[in-house]
């Protein structure tokens, strides 16, 4: 279930998105939120490549608490729509990688301990 949740965030969930984002371009804003995935290609330098049990927040470069927090103020404080759009996509992979995150660590204390969101907070 949560494999199924985590792609269903990524690439049915943001199709609302679109649509509330701008009703008449709907199809057009799902598919440069789609391209915000891009954001995963910061796995590829990763070690191993892929780890069920690693939380990419703050783990991989693109995913790092720093580059939340551009993605934040590029939100809040770009006026151009189509960035906006794309930080929007940005801060919501983020937020799903999050609860894959969270639904990681309610199975694997020892992945939580080791994550670098444990890190943040202690």
């Amino acid at each position: 279930m949560q494999t199924v949740t985590h792609y269903f965030l990524h690439f049915i969930a943001i199709g609302a998105i679109a649509w509330f984002y701008d009703k008449k371009n709907w199809k057009k804003n799902w598919l440069i939120l789609l391209a915000t995935m891009a954001v995963d290609l910061d796995h590829v330098f990763a070690t191993p490549l892929f780890d069920p049990m690693r939380c990419g927040i703050g783990y991989h470069p693109l995913h790092s608490h720093f580059a939340i927090i551009g993605y934040l103020l590029g939100f809040f404080f770009i006026k151009n729509k189509l960035l906006k759009l794309i930080f929007i996509g940005l801060l919501f992979h983020m937020l799903t990688d999050f609860i894959d995150c969270i639904w990681m660590f309610s199975k694997c204390g020892e992945c939580y301990t080791s994550s670098e969101i444990y890190k943040w907070f202690n």
